[in-house]
């Protein structure tokens, strides 16, 4: 396996611009990123399903020209996702100690279930380390302005959502 590849698994409801800015430097960084987003949402509020958070990040993608990276939907544990997508590297955001303990808990788990696959953490850019996509979402639900912690994308798709009443 010559080629670098690497996997960001991640809910991303919605993708704000801390997990964007994880995209951006994760693809300099491997030959191939793929951005796994999670089937199902676990987390309180959920607004998006996952074939529109798919669409919002691919559209990002694109935008950004970042022609190595591939989005793609988690539907099964993460080791074999990455075992059948020959991804050998997980990459995780930090923001804060609490991530980390939540995050070491996860590497450890699937270091057992999948030695051969690594954890690698990554803390988004300073100006971003604040931003949680719960904060987004609640900033939405009440009528806030988000564009300053989402990309165009999930702005635009916030807007209509909530416009048309539609927040889960």
């Amino acid at each position: 396996m010559s080629e670098k590849n690497a996997v960001y698994p991640g809910t991303f409801d919605p993708m704000t611009k801390g997990h964007f800015d994880l995209i951006v430097r994760s693809a300099k960084l491997y030959d191939r990123l793929v951005v796994a987003v999670a089937a199902t949402s676990t987390k309180n509020g959920a607004m998006f399903a996952a074939d529109e958070r798919v669409a919002m990040i691919r559209e990002d993608v694109a935008k950004a020209g970042l022609a190595n990276v591939e989005v793609k939907v988690l539907d099964t544990l993460l080791v074999d996702f990455c075992r059948r997508e020959g991804v050998r590297v997980v990459i995780r955001g930090v923001r804060v100690y609490s991530d980390f303990e939540y995050e070491f808990q996860m590497a450890l788990t699937n270091r057992r279930m999948a030695p051969e696959i690594e954890t690698l953490f990554m803390m988004p850019s300073e100006s971003l380390a604040y931003v949680t996509a719960s904060t987004v979402r609640e900033i939405a639900r009440y009528g806030g302005d988000t564009a300053t912690f989402v990309t165009e994308a999930v702005q635009k798709r916030l807007a209509a959502q909530l416009k048309g009443g539609s927040a889960r």
